[in-house]
């Protein structure tokens, strides 16, 4: 049975990699994310574009109520 369109956007997996550098004397994260199931990878210069991608991938999502930060 496929999924529908609705189940497929209620959960995401990625392989998260972050690592550090060095530019100009600042230290720069960098991030990496590979989805398991098609091995397609996603680069990022920085945490700011790795979190604008995650909140536009699950923009539209209702929140849960039972979520809360540790």
């Amino acid at each position: 049975m496929n999924p529908t369109s609705e189940e497929r956007d209620a959960y995401h997996a990625f392989l998260l990699r972050l690592w550090r550098t060095q530019s100009q004397g600042k230290t720069q994260w960098r991030a990496s994310l590979e989805s398991p199931h098609t091995g397609e990878r996603q680069s990022f210069a920085s945490l700011e574009q790795l979190f604008a991608f995650l909140s536009e991938r699950c923009e539209g999502q209702p929140p849960e109520d039972d979520w809360r930060p540790r």
